[in-house]
């Protein structure tokens, strides 16, 4: 078949055929097509549109080129031979045309999303590719020149064009294939578009050998061969694929793309060189292209490295100072502060203050936790702005601070005196200023122990600052460890003392006054330890209400001093009982029905028993305080208000106590100046206890002195109208059977006189003070949690 024809023919129809794949890649870059990222929803990726006006533009120059060609070569004419100067011109011109499009084809193709992950990586791949492309063209070359020439006759001769589209092929085969191999699965576009991108430059290949050696066939073959590779790159530019954009970098996947193509080159040149070939300027320079790419793209290898190593490091040392910083305030944390206090020099003076705010948890309470937050950083705030460079502030967690300080023992006394002004300060807040106080332990570093020696020393002492009141400073001393030790071992054998059998009730008797005549007790609670001796209530009380142990002691008192008063009452003495009753008892929605479960298990009637609430517990919720008592006064039982006049109870709130008894604190009782032979030389103590019986009196209430030691404060007592009275006068605590010795000699024989006048005993109403109904016998009391009068009449 003539050649002009065919050559004609493959023209108008692969021209059309590449004139719609170069439309279609022209609209995919107009419109680019979506790319789904890893998520649930698809989106169109940002790379997508580049890449496609890359390989849109070089579709359009290859298309250019061929058809170009293709018609330039049909104007000369049937007989091709007849002008080889213009074929070698026009072969040229379509292989420089082929390598513009492939160029623009390459720069597509690296564009692709999930082929690079941004310049660094693209510089990259294009040297691995270029490394590729090198070995290519170098064992393409030993096989298709002398001696070897496995084409044979049909080899082509040197020609310019040949050597720039061999170059153009082998380029864009060997970016093809890292592209491949480099892409994130799935494959499908980048396979599509590489083998769109090699197609291509083949073709171009084909095209300029065909034209330059007088090839119809390979011409044909070429012609044929590009509208086909660019139906594959439109193909490929419309391929939706899901990418991950979070995955790591594709470059670092292998090292084959060294290996394999050096592995290539060292056979081929051992190859030639035994068959007798020779070396000339070309594949020389092949040759320094690969040593030269594999030497620059190791050169970028390492600094890439070398840039990992250098981020790692930052990234290191950052989250090693996040894991030593307090993410809310930016001071150090725990870890911060050991750290500080392991790299403080051994020998130079340093002092550890510990910081606590007081009563920060009514403010995240009431407040809630924004305004406590930012409480938390103002505090930051000021120890930063009252604080030397060298010093280290940390918070420790919820507002626990501490601060260490690099000098001696004034210049940290200074320093906290400073703080604890400073952090006094109100607080501003949306709401209104936040109003804390702070305690501060203060602990000098120990010649021995170490870290864990200073830390324990200034918790210590900031806990010490918190139990003598708070809002104060307080220096580490030896004593305080002694005090720690003690308190553990105490709690720990008082969690065991009930079971152990080591506690007792001791009575102290409540007389008649002026016949002293017992008609009532008070119990109090005793504690004898094998392993510690006897532990006194001051001591071991203050310690279960902290560890929350009052509740099961105060149910013990209850129901042993019921049992008690039960013997008493089967014997035929006419007495009461009162146990006093702590404020989380009180406030416990059990306790009344523990007090009829212990009144009815041990048969004893309601009047005999009274309840002592002291007086500071009224400072606590009055209302709340109300409905328990009044909810007790209705099993029938007596409530005597303690320590009356020592405490915080107002005239108004006394009136809307429901209570039975009002017990005269002792400071009311005790004459301040007394005489020498015990008598009163003041009236001061008449006067207050003849105020407080009149004020009794009106409320409807019997009044109980505490606390009398003296005959003096005895005839004072006396003297207001008192008809009952306790203290050390009338007899210490005592054994049960001690006291009932007592009341029966009390008693006397039968017939020995008249009764003693006892309390009222209230008519049963919900609330409100009892009114006086007419003498009843006696009640007596039992105490159990009492431990500042305890002291006092210790």
């Amino acid at each position: 078949m003539h050649p002009l024809p065919v050559v004609v023919t493959i023209a108008v129809g692969g021209g059309s055929v590449a004139t719609t794949a170069t439309v279609l890649l022209v609209r995919s870059a107009g419109r680019p097509s979506a790319v789904a990222r890893a998520g649930p929803a698809p989106a169109t990726h940002p790379g997508t549109s580049a890449a496609h006006r890359s390989l849109a533009l070089g579709a359009a120059a290859t298309t250019l080129s061929t058809v170009a060609g293709l018609a330039t070569l049909a104007g000369l004419g049937a007989d091709w031979s007849d002008h080889r100067h213009q074929r070698m011109l026009l072969a040229s011109a379509v292989a420089l045309g082929f390598a513009a499009g492939g160029a623009g084809l390459w720069a597509g193709l690296l564009r692709l999303p999930g082929v690079i992950r941004g310049p660094a990586a693209a510089t990259r791949l294009a040297l691995d590719g270029v490394i590729v492309a090198a070995a290519l063209w170098f064992v393409g070359w030993v096989l298709l020149s002398r001696p070897t020439r496995l084409l044979g006759s049909a080899t082509p001769m040197g020609c310019p064009a040949i050597l720039v589209a061999t170059v153009t092929a082998a380029g864009g085969a060997g970016l093809a294939a890292i592209v491949i191999l480099r892409a994130s699965r799935p494959r499908t576009r980048s396979v599509l578009a590489g083998a769109g991108v090699t197609g291509t430059a083949l073709a171009g290949l084909l095209l300029a050998a065909g034209i330059c050696q007088s090839g119809p066939a390979v011409t044909v073959a070429g012609a044929a061969l590009a509208p086909t590779a660019l139906l594959l790159l439109a193909l490929a530019a419309r391929t939706a694929e899901a990418v991950d954009e979070a995955g790591p970098d594709v470059m670092l996947r292998g090292t084959g793309y060294a290996i394999l193509p050096m592995t290539g080159i060292a056979l081929a040149a051992c190859y030639q060189q035994v068959v007798g070939g020779e070396f000339g300027p070309l594949p020389l320079a092949a040759g320094i292209i690969e040593g030269f790419a594999l030497v620059f793209r190791h050169s970028l290898a390492l600094r890439q490295v070398r840039g990992y190593a250098n981020r790692l490091v930052e990234r290191e040392a950052h989250f090693r100072e996040l894991a030593h910083t307090d993410p809310l305030t930016g001071l150090a944390n725990r870890r911060g502060l050991l750290r500080a206090l392991h790299e403080a020099p051994p020998g130079a003076p340093a002092v550890l203050l510990g910081l606590d705010l007081d009563g920060f948890k009514v403010v995240n309470d009431m407040r809630g936790h924004d305004v406590g937050d930012a409480v938390l950083v103002e505090v930051a705030q000021r120890l930063r702005r009252n604080l030397r460079p060298a010093d280290v502030a940390a918070r420790l967690g919820g507002d626990e601070f501490a601060v260490l300080l690099r000098g001696d023992l004034p210049e940290a006394q200074r320093v906290a005196e400073r703080l604890l002004a400073v952090l006094g300060e109100a607080y501003q807040a949306a709401k209104g200023p936040v109003h804390l106080s702070v305690s501060i332990g203060l602990a000098l570093r120990p010649a021995a122990g170490g870290v864990e020696a200073l830390l324990r020393h200034a918790d210590l002492a900031l806990r010490y600052a918190k139990q003598r009141g708070k809002n104060r400073i307080e220096r580490y001393d030896a004593s305080h460890s002694d005090r720690l030790r003690r308190r553990a071992t105490l709690e720990h054998e008082l969690r065991g003392a009930i079971g152990r059998d080591e506690l007792w009730l001791a009575f102290q008797p409540v007389v008649a006054v002026p016949s002293v005549r017992p008609v009532g007790a008070e119990a109090l609670l005793r504690w004898e330890s094998p392993r510690l001796g006897v532990v006194g209530p001051d001591e071991f009380i203050p310690l279960a209400e902290e560890c929350g142990m009052i509740a099961e002691l105060g149910a013990w008192v209850l129901h042993r001093a019921c049992h008690q008063l039960s013997r008493w009452l089967a014997d035929g003495h006419d007495v009461w009982v009162s146990v006093n009753v702590s404020p989380r008892e009180l406030h416990s929605a059990e306790y009344v029905r523990q007090v009829a479960e212990a009144l009815r298990k041990h048969g004893v009637p309601a009047q005999r028993l009274v309840l002592e609430v002291t007086e500071h517990a009224v400072a606590t919720d009055l209302d709340e305080l109300i409905r328990r008592l009044a909810a007790l006064r209705r099993t029938g039982v007596r409530i005597a208000l303690d320590d009356f006049g020592a405490g915080y109870s107002s005239l108004g709130q006394l009136r809307r106590l429901p209570i039975d008894i009002l017990k005269i604190d002792h400071s009311l009782v005790t004459d301040p100046d007394p005489e020498p032979d015990g008598g009163v030389r003041s009236v001061a103590a008449v006067g207050m206890v003849d105020l407080v019986m009149r004020l009794g009196h009106r409320l409807g209430l019997e009044v109980i002195a505490e606390g009398v030691t003296t005959p003096g404060e005895l005839a004072a007592v006396v003297g207001a109208g008192c008809r009952f009275g306790q203290g050390l006068l009338f007899g210490w605590g005592v054994p049960a059977e001690h006291l009932e010795a007592r009341l029966e000699a009390a008693a006397g024989p039968p017939g020995a006189g008249p009764p003693v006048p006892m309390p009222p005993v209230p008519p049963q109403r919900s609330g409100g003070p009892a009114r006086v109904v007419g003498p009843t016998p006696a009640v007596q009391d039992v105490r159990s949690v009492d431990s500042a009068r305890e002291m006092r009449q210790a």
